[in-house]
């Protein structure tokens, strides 16, 4: 088992750089997810972890040895690819076996390491079956097999699930969740699927172009987003936001027609200066409609309903209100007709307020300085 440690990685091809000053710490023992949009360069750090990327700036550490120049079968790290990766002429034991015997493992470690990853993984009766006689969720327990025999000091998995239906992607979820707290192995995991982050991962690192944008708990990820790009992406859906006019003393939300004062949180930063351009922000469940009480000290304002979308338990309800557009949740049995006007309450108490040109999250923490460093 082992710490990983990216310090000031950057990665350029012919343009600009795919991944820039990436810095990150992984703890040991620590199930760390990649979450950004398709193209971040999240694969690319995954890759370059793996030793099968060159990095063209910094240094990456596994354990505190520095692998920078490690050819990638000297890195005791194993790689759980998107498609498996399984050599289709072998049997589901071969396969298990493939780099055990590269390694020249003797025959009875071979066969004791098979087994104990067969009994974890529930695959000792598919042993003498080609991949093409198993379904997705067993080929991806045979790929998670494969790396757990190795016992590697890191776990690297590459968007393992995307190939899998909704049904299997939640038992897999849950499966690679629980083997990663059982083996106690140090694992970096690249998904698109903010679900899947949400629920996996001990630690989220939300990548953006190339840069990273924040590092948290799935929690304090939502609840605290450090800037505009990780508000609108993280959460389903995502954030309401609406440019303002942050004043001493009062928050205008010009498309929507609303002004109300500025929340306790918000005043330090917001005495800076006469006027302020930012973005506020509101959660979906922080907009109160059909069904739901006012919440205390909400602020008032009508809606249009344009469309909803039913996911069994609850109802999301897409509004216009003047020219902003907003989303929020109600129970099936409130829920309105499309074309409906509606009363909404927003909870000044669960705003989020950004600064326009950096993005930048302001927080209590920003008096006297107004919140516009960008966090990046």
């Amino acid at each position: 088992m082992a710490s990983l440690t990216l310090t000031q990685v950057t990665k350029r091809y012919a343009g600009p750089p795919v991944i820039e000053g990436l810095d990150l710490a992984i703890r040991d023992h620590e199930l760390m997810v990649l979450v950004g949009p398709s193209g971040c360069g999240k694969s690319t750090v995954l890759r370059m972890i793996a030793g099968l990327e060159a990095i063209s700036a910094g240094t990456i550490a596994i354990g505190g040895t520095l692998v920078n120049d490690l050819p990638a079968q000297a890195r005791d790290v194993a790689m759980v690819f998107q498609n498996y990766a399984l050599y289709p002429h072998l049997t589901v034991r071969e396969n298990l076996e493939f780099g055990l015997r590269i390694r020249r493992a003797p025959e009875a470690e071979r066969r004791r390491l098979v087994a104990e990853a067969s009994a974890v993984l529930g695959l000792g009766a598919l042993l003498g079956r080609k991949p093409r006689e198993l379904s997705g969720g067993e080929r991806q327990r045979v790929a998670l097999g494969r790396a757990i025999v190795r016992k590697p000091s890191v776990f690297l998995f590459d968007e393992p699930l995307s190939n899998l239906d909704a049904r299997l992607r939640v038992q897999m979820r849950a499966q690679i969740r629980q083997l990663q707290e059982q083996l106690g192995t140090t694992a970096v995991y690249v998904t698109h699927d903010q679900v899947e982050a949400m629920t996996m991962g001990h630690r989220l690192a939300v990548l953006h172009q190339g840069r990273l944008q924040q590092v948290g708990t799935p929690q304090e990820v939502y609840d605290r987003p450090a800037n505009l790009f990780v508000a609108g992406f993280i959460g389903a859906p995502p954030m309401n936001l609406m440019e303002a006019v942050i004043a001493p003393d009062r928050i205008t939300i010009p498309s929507a027609g609303l002004s109300f004062p500025v929340p306790p949180g918000y005043r330090a930063a917001a005495a800076g200066s006469a006027r302020r351009e930012g973005v506020a922000g509101f959660r979906p469940e922080a907009v109160s409609g059909p069904g739901k009480p006012p919440p205390p000290g909400g602020v008032r304002l009508r809606g249009v309903v344009e469309m909803l979308e039913s996911l069994g338990d609850e109802v999301i309800v897409h509004c216009r209100a003047g020219q902003a557009a907003l989303s929020l949740k109600v129970d099936p049995p409130s829920a309105p007709a499309p074309g409906a006007t509606i009363d909404l309450h927003l909870a000044p108490a669960k705003l989020h307020v950004f600064d326009r040109d950096s993005g930048a999250r302001w927080t209590p923490e920003d008096a006297g300085r107004g919140g516009t460093e960008d966090p990046r």
